[in-house]
């Protein structure tokens, strides 16, 4: 709703193109270094309380936002939302603790799917309220209590974080059995207080499942992020999430975070200089470029719906998916840059959306099998910076590009795209089928066992 009215908004408080360019990177700025610490805060306190949290916080920015009638108040309505607007991040952390391994691809591929409609959907909304008087206060506001109605909602529907039984080998990596043994020494200092959490992850799966239900004096197996946590002090949460933030750091895992970035600025490069393009290269008028691409959104949802069809296809084998679906990807942005015409485009815009929405869900599956869903918070979050980073970069390499050619930006995103299909040739051969790192004998004794 608010994106598409920002850059109009900030220009009638009399900014110039430039200081509204500074205030326009604010957002992008601030995601880039709270998307890990928030997404690790969660693993710590847990995601009830680290959604409600950003929920209030990101309410309390778009309620200053529909406020802002300076160009300060506007730059600081914009620091709480990108220090705190990772509700989606945090929602992705959850499914991945509630869901089994093998259904985490299908329950990802509908979430996008649901948030795919959402932008889909708020541009039209937020449009239609722009037209009347003092629209963008009236869509401001709307924003604001949309996120107090969710924020009510995590508060007062029934809830659960105890973790799903678990045959996979997850815990194996560096960075699940650091958070592991974090979790049962947090589960034993709390038993000796007055809770009845405990954190044994070597206890026979069935008792990991038992209910909510169980009598007092019944320890429930699995975690309770909450319960453990919350009451230690700040100092202690900080330090942590900073324990977490260095063990994804030192972690083997650049490769896919490579990968990540490489394809998150090609992507974006396509799409950079789309309408201008579209206009110099075809004379496609402007409204008829936001059809084309409001389709390949709508395409874009859909194809969340695929991930799980396409999963069992290749047998779980995302490794593999992710390759085939980035080669895809490379091929769609060459065909769209030596389109000779608009129907080239539009094949390209149709494959397009449903390529880069599977890529998508596949690192997001690898990131967390190699790195642990004890950790799923920091490492969704670390992503997110990762694409950050990516944002950062594009509309500086775009107008670099275009400098050539319109044609510029989708050539360039071609060469990053082949960057990360020569990665994924070189690096999946040192994974296993499942997207682990390969252990060693004794860790793949442990894992046969």
């Amino acid at each position: 709703m608010i994106i598409p009215l920002l850059s109009h908004h900030v220009k009638a408080l009399g900014a110039s193109p430039t200081v509204a360019g500074i205030v326009g990177s604010t957002y992008g700025v601030l995601q880039l270094f709270s998307s890990t610490i928030v997404g690790s805060w969660s693993d710590v306190v847990g995601r009830r309380h680290s959604l409600l949290t950003c929920l209030v916080l990101s309410a309390l920015g778009y309620g200053l936002l529909g406020m802002s009638t300076s160009i300060t108040l506007f730059v600081l309505a914009r620091i709480p939302v990108g220090l705190f607007k990772h509700s989606l991040s945090i929602c992705r952390a959850l499914l991945s603790d509630l869901v089994s391994e093998t259904e985490r691809p299908l329950v990802m591929g509908h979430f996008n799917a649901a948030s795919s409609v959402g932008f889909i959907l708020g541009p039209v909304v937020g449009g239609y309220l722009a037209e009347h008087e003092g629209g963008f206060y009236t869509s401001s506001f709307t924003c604001a209590a949309i996120f107090l109605i969710n924020a009510g909602l995590v508060w007062m529907l029934p809830w659960s974080e105890a973790k799903v039984p678990r045959t996979d080998t997850n815990s194996n990596s560096q960075i699940g059995e650091i958070g592991e043994n974090d979790y049962r020494v947090k589960s034993s200092a709390y038993q000796n207080g007055n809770g009845s959490c405990t954190n044994n992850h070597h206890a026979p799966h069935a008792a990991e499942a038992m209910p909510a239900s169980t009598a007092p004096g019944k320890h429930r197996r699995g975690i309770r992020w909450g319960e453990v946590t919350l009451l230690q002090p700040a100092w202690r949460q900080l330090s942590s999430v900073g324990s977490r933030i260095r063990m994804v750091a030192s972690s083997d895992m650049w490769d896919l975070f490579l990968v990540r970035l490489l394809m998150a600025v090609g992507i974006m490069l396509y799409y950079s200089n789309f309408t201008l393009a579209m206009e110099e290269r075809f004379s496609i008028r402007p409204k008829v470029t936001g059809y084309l691409i409001s389709y390949s959104s709508t395409l874009g949802a859909l194809a969340g719906f695929l991930v799980g069809p396409v999963t069992q296809l290749y047998r779980k084998d995302m490794p593999a998916l992710l390759l085939h679906s980035t080669v895809l990807t490379c091929s769609l942005i060459l065909l769209y840059a030596a389109a000779p015409n608009v129907w080239h485009v539009l094949l390209s815009s149709t494959f397009f959306a449903i390529s880069t929405t599977i890529g998508r869900t596949c690192i997001t599956d690898l990131e967390l099998q190699r790195g642990g869903v004890q950790a799923s918070g920091t490492l969704i979050g670390a992503g997110q910076s990762v694409t950050a980073v990516g944002r950062v970069l594009a509309p500086l390499l775009s107008g670099l590009a275009q400098e050539f050619s319109p044609c510029g930006p989708p050539s360039l995103g071609v060469v990053l795209a082949l960057a990360a299909v020569g990665l994924l040739l070189v690096r999946i051969p040192k994974w296993d089928g499942r997207g682990r790192a390969k252990r060693g004998p004794a860790q793949g004794h442990r894992h046969r066992e």
